[in-house]
């Protein structure tokens, strides 16, 4: 019997990338400064402070717009 699956997929990652994270306590703009395979490190681009997390961003869309959110 078929059930519905929900499936996910790690985004593609870059250093430099600039990111805005809705939904999350994480939630805001920040800036990919360091990708490993397990590991990603954020800076925000307001305060400048850098936080080394385990990677668990999935890719949702990507559009123009102003970054950082003011």
């Amino acid at each position: 019997m078929n059930q519905k699956v929900s499936i996910f997929k790690p985004c593609p990652l870059y250093e430099g990338q600039k990111i805005r994270i809705q939904d999350s306590p994480l939630e805001g703009d920040w800036e990919i400064v360091k990708v490993s395979k397990f590991k990603i490190t954020l800076r925000c681009p307001i305060s400048g402070k850098e936080l080394v997390k385990d990677r668990f961003l999935a890719f949702h869309e990507e559009r123009e717009q102003e970054w950082p959110k003011n």
